[in-house]
């Protein structure tokens, strides 16, 4: 079994190489904003109660086999980090993480975002906030904040450019002796 926590900045990839990694490595692929946020519609707007979003989240950790989690749990997550076997933080330049931010939302939202749909004020707030991860203080999702939580973490913490091809991102993954180990060990 094996436990793979993949975080950094909303763009910077980490649903996409936990969805990577999960398929390599056949194991459960978990995102924290599936467990953070009630189903809505427009989505992201009512978070889950930290008690019940803590308790589902144990519940799929507790499944047989391995599990990636993507996301940032940073200031509910404290169950799970005993359980980390990896720990993977990605960054990536401000101006190319906030471009695929944006192609990502108008993708997934067209013109609900554009002038006059029913989610612009909410997705020019969730662009300025994603914008300022860099620069924002530890009280928040940022920049300091993950270096911050890092430093405490017993966990081995591998650090990458998600600029990076997501083939080559997962190699490194894959190969890091914490995962390459757990590996031998299920194939036998």
């Amino acid at each position: 079994m094996v436990h793979i926590h993949v975080l950094g900045a909303s763009g910077s990839g980490t649903t996409s190489l936990g969805l990577m990694l999960a398929e390599k490595l056949d194991i459960t692929h978990l995102d924290t904003d599936d467990f953070f946020w009630l189903p809505t519609d427009p989505p992201f707007t009512t978070p889950r109660d930290a008690d019940e979003r803590i308790r589902l989240l144990l519940e799929e950790t507790t499944r047989p086999g391995g599990w990636v989690l993507s996301g940032s749990a940073l200031k509910w997550g404290m169950p799970l980090e005993p359980l980390y076997d990896l720990i993977v933080f990605l960054r990536i330049e401000p101006e190319l993480r906030m471009a695929r931010i944006r192609a990502r939302e108008v993708a997934r939202y067209g013109d609900r975002i554009g002038p006059g749909g029913d989610m612009e004020v909410k997705s020019g707030q969730f662009l300025e906030w994603a914008a300022s991860y860099d620069t924002a203080g530890p009280e928040r999702r940022s920049l300091s904040a993950h270096e911050q939580w890092l430093e405490t973490q017993t966990a081995p913490v591998l650090r990458l450019d998600s600029s990076h091809e997501i083939d080559d991102l997962a190699a490194q993954v894959l190969l890091h002796p914490a995962i390459a180990a757990g590996a031998v060990r299920r194939r036998r």
